[in-house]
């Protein structure tokens, strides 16, 4: 797989403040990508600096192996962001800001109003095309952000909190979207504070913490590997040899209530009730814990996503 995006290293402060301590991120051509992380994690610090609004102090950044100051114009043309914070005008309407930001890719005015039409037609925006920013609901200006992240069909979309303050339908249509844009090979670098969301979604992450990564993988990986899965059952016979019956998984017997650790629980959970069931045990309740992506989160932070 070819790299998409590239940063070794990356340090940013500002004055006696730390931003970025060192990070290093590599995604992937077509990878979809989240960056995990609370509140003054380096996240936002990182996208400004890949997308040219914030100068690095150390460290390598590159967009398709493309240095993104010495080859700006290149790099730049790569991307589409939608931000988190409005910074359009709020006196043109839609469809007149989206051709506005193609005109400053060099789209030429057929092709910008082939893909203007096409952007508000598929993010529910055709109605709005005439409408003013300050008219539409939270949620449309979500929307707009994205249309005006993709008028000129960048290759790689990154989404700052694309989500945030949405309702549930409209969150999961644009799950869908992003899927959408994901198979039809765009890369896609999304920070959220939905942690659910980076796990139905992305390929891999990246959980940052005071300016570094501090762990990186699949999100299923991540809760195989830092998750706490497990099986707990309880049962009525307490005079039975527990070690020899169950020597071949970790748990712990509290006065017949067993805790199994475990990253399987689905599938090892039929195996360990034949075990007891044929060893004469009565079972009186059982119950699977699964890890999720938030649990490894807060294990390796200490923190939730929005502190």
């Amino acid at each position: 797989m070819n790299t998409a995006i590239e940063i070794q290293n990356l340090k940013k402060n500002y004055g006696d403040t730390v931003a970025l301590k060192g990070v290093n991120i590599s995604i992937g051509d077509g990878e979809f990508f989240g960056l995990l992380g609370p509140n003054g994690a380096g996240k936002t610090t990182t996208i400004n600096i890949l997308t040219g609004l914030v100068r690095k102090d150390e460290g390598i950044t590159k967009i398709f192996d493309k240095d993104i100051i010495s080859d700006y114009r290149f790099t730049r043309a790569q991307v589409g962001i939608s931000a988190q914070e409005l910074t359009q005008d709020w006196f043109f309407p839609l469809d007149r800001l989206l051709y506005f930001q193609a005109g400053y890719y060099g789209i030429p005015k057929e092709k910008a109003k082939e893909q203007v039409d096409d952007l508000l037609y598929r993010l529910g925006l055709e109605e709005k095309r005439n409408s003013r920013l300050r008219q539409l609901s939270g949620g449309m200006k979500r929307r707009f952000q994205i249309a005006k992240a993709l008028v000129h069909d960048p290759k790689i979309l990154i989404l700052d909190e694309p989500t945030a303050g949405v309702d549930v339908e409209l969150r999961h249509e644009l799950w869908e979207y992003f899927r959408e844009l994901h198979k039809g090979g765009k890369t896609i670098l999304l920070t959220t504070h939905y942690i659910e969301e980076a796990e139905m979604l992305c390929d891999k992450v990246a959980i940052i913490d005071e300016g570094k990564v501090i762990k990186e993988g699949s999100p299923k990986s991540l809760t195989n590997q830092s998750g706490k899965s497990g099986i707990n059952i309880n049962i009525s016979d307490k005079d039975i040899d527990f070690d020899r019956l169950l020597s071949d998984f970790t748990y712990t017997n509290n006065d017949g209530r067993l805790h199994f650790t475990t990253q399987e629980p689905e599938e090892n959970l039929p195996i360990i009730i034949n075990l007891l069931t044929n060893a004469g045990c009565h079972i009186q309740r059982v119950e699977t814990t699964k890890s999720s992506l938030e649990d490894v989160f807060l294990s390796l932070t200490g923190k939730g996503i929005n502190v």
